[in-house]
Parts: C-alpha cells; structure tokens; sequence
C-alpha cells in the first residue's frame, strides 16, 4: 500500500498486513522468482533481483526458500507459470490506484480484483485510465533520529545520485531514477547511511487529500487488495492529514 507519504502514513496499517507472514511470503517469493525469470539468476547483473533479495531478507525470509525461488525462475527448478499483471481503478474519495499482481490464472485474479473494488467503494478501470499519473521510482527512507545531520544527508544522498530528496517528519525520502536505485542505495551505505526501507515505487505526479468517512473506505479498501494472494502491490496518489489518521487510531 502507498500513496503520497509513504512510510509515515500508513506504517501502522500495514504492520497488520506484514504480519500475516504466510501470505506475505508468497508475495516475496513471488517477486524473486519473476526477477529471475525476467533478468536471469544472478543478483550482480540484475538489479530487480537484488532488490527482491534484499526486501525478503528484510522480513526474515529464509535462504533456502530465496535459493529455491531463484531457481524456479531460472528453470533450474518446476514451478508455476507465473505471469505480471497490472489493474487501474479509483478508490474512495476519488483517488487513483494501480495494482499490481503475480499470477498463474488472470483471469481468476482480475474477478478477485473487481470484486473487492466493488465491495469497498471502487472501481475497476481500463489499461492506462490512471497509469499516466504515476512514475516509476526507486525510493529510500532514512531514519531522520538517527542521521540528524540533514544537510549532511541531503550532500551524500546528492552524491550518490539521488533526483531528489526531501524529509518527511521523522524520515527523509530519498528519490531515484530507477536504473540508479541500487548505486544510490549502495553509495549511502558506503557512507555508513542504512535505510529502513526501499523499493521501486509508482509515484504519483500529484495526490487527492482524503479526508472524513473515506479515509477508513479507502484504508479498508487497499487492505483487502493487499489480503488477496495474487496482489504484490496497491499504489494510490492519496495523501491524508495526520489527524484524520490520528481519529483511526483514537
């Protein structure tokens, strides 16, 4: 799930995703697997792997199932005949959404898909009806506490080829071309500066404020995107207040 502000705004509601591990497993093995299928089995010449290796190792995926989703998309090993597939839509409050999935039936999937949107107040589109108000970026939250020279930050992150960098409360979010994702990421942690977080992200060019009764339709409705096996990613142009999250919370 993300919209506008990342990691700020949605942490505490994805940790409740995160932590159906069986599921988010399979979303991770899935990643690799496809990586290595697209761009072959080594992670030094293939940056989409490296990534996906990394993001599995970050939630404590076990080697050996890394090892063996890498050789299923080599073809070293069976595996299922798993394809990617994007779905456009608009959720609550008017806001754009690309989902992206991994799958071995689609047509299964985009059901899977139609039905949550309209179970939870939105509603599937065509290819392209909202993609053009994304960009595909590679993005990097740095812990703001920890690295409290911001200027500091900032110099390195610039150095290491960053297109732009700005701080969100407690975080800075670096932003990458997403050929250059990975230098820049190996570049800051050259300089002893270690994200929380990355990944290729679908930016939005510019977000929708959402606010009262849909903030909680919207939430609910990524969430159950996200709760279906063949989704790997809900992206949306969304950004919603602090306080309307702080009254989820209260």
């Amino acid at each position: 799930m993300a919209g506008h502000s990342k990691w700020k705004q949605i942490k505490h509601y994805k940790a409740a995703t995160d932590a159906k591990r069986g599921a988010l497993f399979t979303k991770l093995i899935r990643e690799i697997t496809m990586a290595a299928k697209m761009g072959g089995g080594d992670p030094a010449g293939n940056a989409r792997l490296r990534v996906a290796i990394e993001a599995g190792k970050a939630k404590s995926l076990p080697k050996e199932n890394i090892d063996r989703a890498i050789k299923k998309g080599t073809g070293e090993l069976a595996g299922e005949d798993i394809q990617e597939v994007t779905y456009e839509g608009y959720g609550p409050g008017g806001v754009a959404l690309i989902i992206d999935a991994m799958t071995d039936n689609p047509t299964r999937t985009v059901a899977d898909v139609r039905h949550k949107m309209s179970r939870n107040g939105g509603n599937l589109g065509t290819p392209g009806s909202v993609a053009f108000m994304f960009e595909k970026k590679g993005q990097l939250a740095i812990d703001a506490n920890r690295y409290s020279d911001e200027d500091a930050t900032l110099e390195a992150a610039l150095d290491a080829g960053a297109e732009d960098f700005r701080r969100d409360d407690e975080e800075y979010v670096v932003t990458t071309d997403p050929a250059s994702f990975h230098a820049v990421k190996s570049a800051l942690e050259a300089r002893g500066i270690t994200p929380t977080d990355s990944e290729i992200a679908m930016v939005p060019k510019s977000t929708v404020p959402v606010t009262g009764a849909d903030v909680e339709s919207l939430l609910k409705l990524i969430e159950a995107l996200e709760d279906l096996d063949d989704v790997q990613k809900v992206w949306g142009n969304f950004e919603i207040d602090d306080a309307e999250l702080a009254k989820l919370e209260g």
